[in-house]
């Protein structure tokens, strides 16, 4: 702790951000630090970052506002620690990312922050920002269309973000109409590589299935990574419906059997659909 630095911050509740700094830095001090935390690096907390970030998106998911205020904490944590090892390594700092975050929402908000004006819908507002990450890519020399698009996003994520590069020079179905078509084209490839190609050749048409799904999300407007997130919500209740009904009746699921859980699965389809809002 430099002579700056107010001995008791570390254990002032209004500390505030300079405080959560600050207990970063003792964290990570080589010398009275945590064993655990001076160890780190960019590669072996990036997984936590990730995880943060979705544990942000499951408590806005579940409306648990409690909940989010911990996992927004959790999260700016991520920032902090990697700002830290940043600035340990020479290469940047928090005020510079702080900085360099705030200049870019300025230069990109020019109708609020500038001389243009507000008079213009959200769907030309989205135009023109991507007009400007566009010059903003062009000045980092990223000439590829799909430069730039990060390859740590979850795999969907990433595949409407390259599908929608494309689509703005023309790479793109007219309707949806022909992204089904393409999924039907893609589904009976697939299942020919189930039955005469290799288990790498599968995976293959797979993901090009999976690709033209993604796809078709975004001609609908659809985010996939939350239409995935509440499918799977729907699977772990329902199927939590079958487990409540079987013991019921002293049974488990693995006492049952496929016949018997679907006929269980389509009763609780049906309470959920009796119990909505008329």
């Amino acid at each position: 702790m430099d002579q700056t630095t107010p001995p008791d911050l570390i254990h002032d509740p209004e500390g505030g951000l300079p405080r959560l700094l600050e207990i970063m830095r003792r964290l990570r001090d080589p010398d009275r630090g945590c064993p655990w935390d001076i160890e780190q690096d960019f590669a072996s907390i990036a997984p936590y970052t990730i995880e943060e970030a979705y544990e942000v998106a499951d408590a806005i998911e579940r409306q648990d506002w409690p909940a989010l205020e911990g996992e927004l904490g959790d999260l700016l944590l991520q920032t902090v620690y990697h700002t830290q090892m940043g600035a340990e390594a020479g290469l940047f700092s928090f005020e510079s990312v702080t900085r360099a975050i705030a200049d870019k929402m300025v230069a990109r908000h020019p109708h609020v922050f500038g001389d243009e004006s507000r008079d213009k819908s959200a769907e030309q507002q989205t135009l023109d920002w991507e007009r400007i990450k566009a010059a903003e890519r062009a000045r980092a020399a990223q000439a590829r269309v799909l430069d730039g698009v990060a390859m740590g996003l979850p795999a969907l994520t990433r595949a409407v973000k390259l599908q929608k590069r494309a689509a703005r020079v023309g790479f793109d179905w007219p309707s949806t109409d022909q992204v089904i078509d393409k999924i039907v084209e893609e589904a009976r490839e697939l299942t020919e590589a189930r039955d005469r190609l290799s288990p790498e050749e599968t995976a293959e048409e797979f993901g090009d299935l999976l690709f033209v799904v993604a796809n078709l999300a975004r001609h609908l407007q659809v985010d996939p990574e939350a239409a995935l997130r509440a499918a799977n919500a729907k699977f772990t209740r329902r199927f939590a419906s079958i487990e409540d009904a079987l013991a019921a009746i002293g049974r488990s699921p693995a006492q049952s059997d496929l016949a018997e859980m679907d006929a269980l699965w389509d009763a609780a389809k049906l309470a959920e659909r009796r119990n909505l809002p008329e």
